[in-house]
């Protein structure tokens, strides 16, 4: 006997919004979730400070036709824009720097990407690009440091990877909804709430193993054993890597292949609570074009949108994962050395902190999807293909079109869950 019609494998919003779906049109859906909380990689912190404090996901990114914005306005939840034009840059003395010309480096940057596609015959990385661009032209100490500053806030941090990890031809094939960037000032939990309401949610439940055939899938948990006729996978594709969960049969060749060929960014998060705010409160931003790329570039000014003196550092890719591997305090104390370079010394100390490592948490072993030399459109294909018409896969990193994002996520969990239905009725 059934235990249900369909299994849902993760409590992420690819998982919730196939079974939202499903069960809306009258199936019988468990949601399996190993973590105490759902949300997966969208994780809000509530009662610890006086703001919530988004750890994961913090934004929507274009809010022209994006359904997460559709369900921020049906159940009427407060967004707050980002002006990313709003930004006080300083130098690594600490010096404001107000010459900096983001178009020029962009104009830079978007002349040698083109000039590599149009000019290589096989994919590379593209640290090379910028390797053969620098090779050719007279840039100064300050540009090179100014470049540097363009590539990790506007290409390493939305990709979550070094350029020596991204791939030069497929790197941007992403798509975009137009409009503002928004985030929620009571945090992206609000959207997590209203996909899990009703749902028959199972925390707790590690799954270790799944079994299928045509007719049915069996999923091991460290709890019990679930049966249905079908399944939905919304692992993330770092969880997939470490093969942690074991399948039988193994999955086809061509999925396997996808799972070791796409990247997994990473993007961590510092947030510094002070006793009082001792930066302006006028700027959504705050750069630092700092001597070594990468490190500490870019801040989001808390304090502007909540009045709360709060700053959050990101840090991406190879930096974002050495991070990791210190202590709490050590990278407090890095992060508090930029801003003592760029206001003073005799700043206080913070009276909180949270940090995220997304790298070392074992449910998400990473942050969101990269395309990596060699990676194609059919790759994503290939992740994202069912298997017997009984195993189905969602997630962002199955998303052709938008992945790396939430709105990519919850999409393919709806495709997903119309993947099954059309099964059931053929």
């Amino acid at each position: 006997m059934l235990d249900c019609q369909v299994i849902v494998i993760g409590a992420g919003i690819a998982g919730l919004s196939a079974a939202s779906y499903l069960q809306q049109q009258g199936l019988k859906v468990v949601v399996l979730e190993a973590r105490q909380r759902l949300g997966g990689r969208i994780h809000t912190t509530i009662d610890r400070w006086s703001i919530p404090i988004d750890l994961g996901a913090s934004w929507i990114h274009g809010t022209e036709g994006n359904p997460i914005k559709k369900l921020a306005t049906d159940f009427k939840i407060a967004t707050a824009v980002t002006d990313y034009d709003s930004i006080d840059i300083f130098d690594y003395k600490g010096q404001p720097f107000s010459e900096f010309k983001w178009h020029k480096y962009a104009k830079i940057w978007r002349r040698a990407v083109k000039g590599a596609r149009k000019n290589w015959h096989e994919d590379g990385c593209l640290q090379t690009v910028i390797d053969e661009m620098l090779a050719s032209k007279s840039l100064s100490a300050s540009q090179i440091r100014q470049l540097n500053y363009f590539i990790n806030t506007e290409i390493e941090h939305e990709y979550g990877a070094d350029l020596s990890e991204l791939s030069a031809f497929k790197w941007d094939r992403d798509r975009e909804f137009s409009g503002d960037d928004v985030f929620f000032p009571g945090g992206y939990t609000q959207i997590i709430d209203i996909l899990a309401a009703g749902l028959e949610i199972k925390l707790e439940h590690r799954v270790e193993r799944v079994s299928y055939d045509s007719h049915r899938v069996t999923v091991s948990t460290d709890c019990k054993e679930f049966t249905a006729a079908k399944a939905i996978v919304t692992l993330p594709l770092g969880v997939l890597k470490k093969q942690t969960v074991t399948f039988s049969p193994p999955l086809p060749i061509a999925k396997q292949k996808a799972i070791a060929l796409l990247g997994v960014g990473i993007l961590n998060k510092t947030y510094l609570h002070f006793p009082h705010a001792f930066w302006s409160d006028r700027s959504d931003l705050i750069g630092y074009i700092g001597k070594r790329k990468g490190e500490w570039m870019e801040f989001v000014n808390i304090y502007k949108y909540t009045g709360v003196p709060v700053l959050l550092g990101y840090n991406a890719g190879r930096y974002g994962s050495y991070l990791e591997t210190l202590s709490d305090d050590e990278i407090v104390a890095s992060m508090m050395a930029v801003l003592q370079t760029i206001y003073d010394r005799q700043i206080p100390q913070p009276t909180d902190y949270q940090i995220t490592r997304w790298e070392s948490d074992r449910y998400a072993c990473g942050a969101y999807s990269f395309m990596t030399p060699g990676a194609t459109g059919k790759t994503i294909k290939d992740l994202a293909k069912p298997i017997n018409n009984c195993l189905f896969f969602a997630g962002e990193a199955t998303s052709l079109h938008y992945p790396a994002t939430v709105h990519g996520a919850y999409l393919s969990g709806i495709k997903a869950a119309r993947s099954i239905l059309k099964s059931t009725t053929d």
